[in-house]
């Protein structure tokens, strides 16, 4: 893949942490991979196997062990103002109306608030909550919640966007209409996205390509192309050709589960 002003790029990343006893645990080991500008890439993966830690790595908020991380040809090396981030949980701040909330990173960069008001409506009415920009968090539903976080991490127009399973917490029916939200609004700004996820019918759905990663310490195991054209609607996921890619993955992901199990039966 050609790298372009936007694009990532792991090489040789690991990290390793210290346990409370002072022993090193290696999270990740040797990962390498690269992120076109514009496109939507999932990490999928076991819990525990590095996929937020690599999305904290690429934000800036933890340094590799060893290895580089290069966005749009220069080394991440601390947070980034041009980057967006949206956690699994909202992290709404209670007191905030909609708008305030939405309108939080530019007041914390310091920037003129009055500048993004426009933008910020037109954010609230793209992702379905026009009318509701003086709502607090309270009275909000957690799809409504999370709607808003999505928002927010679009004010700034962000070069990348970092998604740590932000629809994790929603109901089915719920996280599946934020999955077809999700996907129009990519679709409009055609931002480049990196979504860790551990669903496998999300991940495909999504995404232009799928990073499945083996258990701890996290590997690449492979990368799955997903060529479905878009926009995408939610009958794909009921097609033989999705389920063949849904069934790709599962295959990759029990195989490199079981090599991982059998190596450490053998430790």
């Amino acid at each position: 893949m050609t790298l372009v002003s936007d694009a990532i790029r792991f090489q040789d990343v690991g990290k390793t942490f210290q346990t409370r006893e002072g022993k090193p645990l290696i999270a990740l080991e040797t990962v390498n991979f690269e992120v076109g500008a514009g496109e939507f890439v999932s990490l999928l993966g076991p819990s525990g196997c590095g996929k937020t830690t690599l999305l904290r790595m690429v934000a800036g908020l933890l340094s590799p062990s060893w290895g580089r991380i290069v966005v749009g040809g220069s080394d991440v090396t601390a947070p980034r103002p041009d980057f967006g981030i949206v956690f699994q949980q909202p992290l709404l701040l209670p007191w905030l109306s909609v708008m305030s909330n939405v309108l939080l990173p530019v007041d914390v960069q310091g920037r003129r608030v009055a500048d993004y008001r426009d933008e910020a409506m037109r954010l609230i009415e793209m992702v379905g909550l026009k009318g509701f920009e003086q709502r607090f968090p309270s009275e909000l539903s957690g799809g409504m919640q999370q709607r808003v976080a999505l928002a927010r991490g679009l004010i700034h127009d962000p070069r990348l966007l970092l998604m740590d399973e932000p629809f994790a917490a929603l109901d089915a029916l719920t996280r599946e209409q934020m999955n077809i939200e999700l996907q129009r609004i990519w679709s409009a700004n055609r931002k480049t996205v990196l979504f860790v996820t551990h669903g496998i019918q999300e991940a495909v759905f999504l995404s232009d390509r799928v990073v499945v990663m083996s258990a701890r310490p996290g590997r690449i195991a492979r990368i799955v192309d997903v060529p479905f054209e878009r926009p995408r609607h939610p009958r794909l996921m009921g097609t033989a050709a999705f389920a063949e890619i849904a069934a790709e993955i599962r295959a990759i992901f029990d195989a490199s589960h079981g090599e991982d199990d059998r190596t450490e039966a053998a430790a």
